[in-house]
Formats: C-alpha cells, structure tokens, sequence
C-alpha cells in the first residue's frame, strides 16, 4: 500500500512487539524504511522479531520493558535516541486480557490488565511526546483498542474499561499535542489470527469459528492487513489525521458479540 523508504531515516518504537500483531506491525514498518526498537517484557521474543527485520536488511534494537514502571519506559525511549538519534513514531500494542466474570475478577487481576493497557499506553506516550516536541519536528502516536472499548465487553470488563480509556487519552492528547505537529490516533482490529489473543479470547476451534461466523466478512483478519492500515496512519500520507480511531473489524462490532461463550454462556 505505502511506498517503500516511507519512513526512510525515521524510527518507531513498538510495544508488544515481540509476537503476533506487534510483530508484524513492527517488520512492516521496518520494510518502510524505519529503524525499529521492539519493546516488551520476554528478551526471546524481542530479539527473534529484531533478527527477522534484520534478515530483511532492516535496522532493530530490542529492549525488555515493562511499560507499566516509568523507569523502564524512560529507558526505552533513551535507548531508542541512543541507538538510532530520535523518535518518530510509538505503536501503543503492548497489552494483557483474559476472559473472566466481573464478579470473579480479583483486584490483581483488574491491576495487571489496567496497569499494561492503559498505564503503559500513557507512560509511553509521555515519555515519547516529550522526546517528539523536544525534536521540534512532530511525529505520530497509535494505540492498539477493541471495539469493546465503546459498546463493552461481556467477560473483558477489565480490558474495555483500559481500551476506553485509551481511547479518551487519545483524543485528549490528539488536541493538546497539534500545537506541536504530533498525530494521535487509534486503530482497532477485530478478531486478528494471532496465537497470543486465539489462546486468551478463543481456547478452542469451537470457540473460534463460532468468534469467526459473528464477523460479517466471515473470517478473522490476517495480521498483515491490520499492519498495513497501522503504518498508513503513522505515515505522512495520514498527515491531516489525529485524534481519528479506524476499525478495521470485518464490520465484527456491529455484531455486538462477546466472548462469554468461552466461559460456558450460551446463546440460544
């Protein structure tokens, strides 16, 4: 879709961007031209997915945060200026989910999910809006939400209530940020065929191809066709874009499907 050397002499901090739509979104951006510092809490993951941008003749940097402490994410910035001499672009992926009942969510669990998703998603877009108005030359934020995050998310209640407020950051720092030429968006997939959210959000094959036959298009979304649209809007062709969340669901939402059934919930 984009041309490539699209984010020639950029770079991008991902977050999540040890395996399955961090991944992806991370190697595309790499193939676009960007350097790429791949952050996340497992040191193998990170550094499989800088190995494959490297491979491709691409320049990486792994670096294990846990975007939930400040420090580390100061650290994650400072080493992506290290490494490659500025910030560009930050891809908010990194998140945790589980399906649960609200009454059967403990108060860690509802801290662990808020404290990764939304948490993490401010910290980081603190500590690289910082380093984009230092730089005087813009850049662009994306976070990763679920439609959840607006119509809510039966057995996710901890994640819908993070994504919403992530939602409401972004469109807060989409305005307070203009002034100073950084673009604040989301995207939202729907049901993506990666193995981190099928094990979470769809255990079995059942589980799946009921998930699957709710998506009006009828099946889930490939990775990559989410990645494209990610760096689209983080590219200057997406210039006169902020404070905007594109879904890029299969029409998935409309639908207004939970994952309850996971939890042995039927629907007649």
């Amino acid at each position: 879709m984009l041309p490539e050397g699209t984010f020639e002499r950029k770079v991008a901090i991902v977050t999540g961007g040890g395996s399955g739509l961090g991944r992806v979104m991370a190697l595309d951006l790499a193939r676009l031209g960007s350097a790429v510092v791949i952050a996340g809490r497992r040191e193998e993951p990170l550094a499989e997915t800088a190995r494959l941008i490297e491979e491709r003749g691409g320049r990486a940097h792994p670096q294990p945060t846990d975007v939930r402490e400040p420090e580390a994410v100061d650290a994650l910035v400072a080493a992506a200026v290290e490494r490659f001499g500025r910030v560009d672009v930050l891809v908010n992926n990194a998140a945790g989910n589980f399906v649960v009942k609200a009454e059967e969510l403990s108060p860690n669990g509802w801290r662990a999910v808020v404290g990764i998703v939304l948490d993490g998603t401010f910290l980081c877009s603190r500590a690289a809006g910082r380093r984009m108005i230092e730089q005087g030359e813009g850049g662009a934020i994306l976070s990763v939400i679920a439609s959840y995050a607006w119509t809510g998310g039966p057995g996710t209640i901890h994640s819908a209530a993070a994504k919403a407020g992530v939602l409401a950051l972004t469109r807060t720092l989409a305005v307070e940020w203009a002034e100073h030429g950084i673009r604040v968006n989301c995207i939202c997939p729907g049901p993506t065929d990666t193995e981190g959210a099928g094990q979470a959000l769809w255990p079995s094959e059942e589980d799946r191809a009921r998930v699957a036959s709710t998506v009006p298009l009828g099946r889930l979304a490939s990775p990559e066709e989410v990645a494209v649209w990610a760096a689209a809007l983080c590219s200057p062709y997406a210039g006169y874009i902020t404070g905007e969340n594109l879904t890029i669901d299969g029409g998935h939402w409309l639908e207004q499907e939970s994952y309850l059934p996971a939890l042995g919930k039927k629907r007649d």
